[in-house]
């Protein structure tokens, strides 16, 4: 009671006092929203949607979730919940560059809190989708005429169950080629002595001339962000010796890095993601010349 009257909880204490010391991604994605919230207030942003649809989609989810397991199925929200309808097949580069111009005009504080609360956490509940829902759009081809019985369906799984999560990490890793493209990739493979099967492993190489087989999870090849990176170069290199972000910046720019796929990857909204190629290279430099970073951090301030 506060001055007679009766005061709920705010929704921080209501996230604390049901998961208490357990930080599950559901909580971690309420956290996000809730700071959000405050450093909005009531300002009207719609250049930060694009920036945030991923939190905001697992944050429906998670909501219709908790519903159910609370007050049961006649309380779902399913009927109304759709997905966002998208004016483009594919982003070409001038889209990109317009999307990364209108996040721009995000203000400085709330890019920078967006940034700094994602790199707080871990990749495990960065990559979850119950922190954020990605997803890649495939069409659906059905099997005659007027067939498909909906235009896009989610695939629900079961972390619980190894079986299910097997399941679903084969959905969202490969593609299906197109037969001419198999038959392409199976010729090539014949042709250097080694028959490969449909569901063969496959290496990622950057030759720009090489089969297209499939596509890219960058979450995989690239898990760093610079936090990351940072600290797991730092467990690699000596005990007296650490880098930082300076570092990290300088040897990007001297090096090209960013030009390089099998070491750096930008998403159009997401922070910088670096690979354990990347890391590795990096050790490998010092150990090499180990004035590698103070040569790096020189040559970019000379550079500006």
């Amino acid at each position: 009671m506060v001055d007679g009257d009766r005061k709920a909880w705010e929704l921080g204490t209501c996230i604390q006092e049901l998961w208490k010391d357990n930080d599950p991604p559901v909580c971690k994605n309420i956290m996000f929203f809730v700071g959000l919230r405050n450093k909005i207030e009531h300002r009207s942003m719609p250049q930060l949607d694009m920036t945030v649809f991923g939190e905001c989609q697992a944050l429906l989810f998670n909501f219709e979730d908790l519903l159910v397991a609370e007050f049961g199925e006649k309380y779902a929200l399913n009927e109304s919940l759709s997905l966002s309808l998208q004016f483009s097949r594919v982003r070409s580069e001038e889209r990109q560059k317009s999307a990364r111009k209108l996040h721009e005009r995000i203000a400085k504080n709330i890019s920078s809190y967006v940034n700094k609360f994602r790199s707080s956490l871990s990749t495990d509940v960065l990559t979850d989708s119950r922190f954020s829902y990605k997803v890649f759009l495939i069409p659906k081809p059905a099997n005659r005429e007027k067939g498909a019985d909906v235009a896009v369906e989610f695939v629900k799984f079961d972390p619980s169950s190894p079986a299910e999560m097997a399941r679903y990490e084969r959905i969202v890793s490969l593609v299906k080629p197109s037969a001419a493209t198999l038959s392409a990739f199976n010729a090539q493979a014949e042709s250097a002595g080694a028959g490969i099967a449909a569901s063969a492993n496959i290496r990622l190489v950057s030759d720009p001339d090489a089969t297209v087989f499939g596509t890219v999870d960058y979450d995989r090849t690239h898990p760093h962000i610079q936090k990351r990176l940072i600290a797991a170069v730092n467990a690699l290199l000596p005990a007296e010796i650490s880098i930082n972000q300076f570092d990290v910046l300088a040897v990007r720019r001297t090096h090209d890095v960013d030009s390089n796929p099998n070491f750096y990857h930008k998403g159009a909204f997401g922070p910088s993601q670096y690979s354990n190629a990347f890391a590795e290279w990096l050790v490998s430099k010092f150990k090499l010349d180990n004035r590698f970073f103070l040569e790096a951090r020189a040559n970019y301030k000379n550079s500006r």
